[in-house]
């Protein structure tokens, strides 16, 4: 291997460290029976919820892949899709910046449906810029309002909000008009980024901000009812600290998401925040992350069995 490729492994592991770090020091005065009786207060409904939020946070992002086929003009049957996109952000969302997570899966996946390698990373381009776009969206409707959200995280006044979802509003109009007004493909070399069709980019609008949703209604349901801030705090704290678990490349964001919430919701006990986000990673990451194991296994075993066997030679 090249050094490059254990660049962001390092990177990864040691966000996971400085956070779990932080976080020792956020939590060193809480006992292990407070956080595990917080956890098992959460009633049967919350679970109930949190579940349901959970499976229609992965339906939506199997919609992702979908939506990425219709800008390629490619047709693969949608259980397939959504298992490969379920595998894939499964997976993903666990291992981080590692040779086994995404794109690995979507290559072996679709490869054997007829994508080529260029197609296959254009569809993990815009399966990419689906997810940042629902970011900002999410971003700019919870700052429009809630503009006092940043307070939790900065000294800035609360105008500073405002600024910020006007930049979201240009940003996502001009990528609105661009698809009405059809641009042409942006020309590098060999590679050719097409505008997504008027069609794609109005579902993008729509499951992109949805998945988000879903995903950060895991951790609001599971919230005790008398601590809870509110659903547009939650969104909007899941939005940076899922951000910035990605970015930070951890491992399932160990630590990093932990802070992230510790620190926005300093108004919620402590040991109700980690308890409903260990709700969040039993339901968004570790049972997906088990399920996902088992999907790759059934893949390369039914794969390897359709691979022709090589004619033996007859001795001459």
């Amino acid at each position: 291997m090249k050094l490059k490729d254990y660049v962001w492994p390092v990177i990864g592991l040691a966000a996971v460290v400085f956070s779990c770090w932080i976080l020792y020091h956020e939590v060193r005065e809480l006992s292990l029976d407070e956080i595990l009786g917080s956890f098992k207060a959460i009633d049967r409904w919350q679970w109930m919820g949190s579940i349901a939020a959970a499976l229609a946070a992965y339906a939506m992002l199997g919609l992702y892949d979908r939506l990425a086929l219709k800008h390629l003009r490619r047709d693969v049957p949608f259980p397939f899709v959504a298992a490969t996109s379920f595998t894939t952000y499964a997976l993903s969302h666990n291992i981080g910046a590692s040779v086994f997570s995404g794109a690995v899966v979507r290559y072996r996946a679709y490869k054997s449906k007829g994508l080529s390698v260029g197609e296959v990373a254009l569809l993990i381009a815009f399966c990419s810029f689906t997810f940042g776009l629902g970011v900002i969206l999410v971003a700019g409707v919870a700052l429009a309002i809630q503009p006092e959200i940043l307070t939790r995280y900065f000294d800035v006044a609360p105008s500073i909000s405002y600024l910020v979802v006007a930049g979201i509003a240009l940003i996502v109009g001009l990528y609105v008009t661009g698809s009405l007004l059809g641009f042409k493909p942006l020309s590098i070399g060999r590679f050719h980024l097409e505008y997504p069709r008027r069609t794609v980019v109005w579902r993008q609008l729509l499951v992109a901000p949805a998945e988000i949703i879903f995903a950060a209604a895991i951790i609001y349901f599971a919230l005790p009812p008398e601590s809870n801030p509110g659903f547009v705090v939650v969104m909007a704290i899941f939005v940076i600290s899922f951000s910035l678990a990605l970015v930070s490349h951890a491992p399932g964001g160990l630590g990093v998401l932990e802070v992230a919430f510790l620190t926005g919701l300093s108004d919620v006990p402590d040991t109700d925040v980690l308890a409903a986000l260990l709700v969040f990673r039993i339901l968004y990451l570790l049972v997906p992350f088990a399920v996902a194991i088992v999907i790759v296994l059934v893949f390369e075993q039914s794969a390897m069995w359709k691979q022709p066997t090589p004619k033996a030679k007859l001795p001459e």
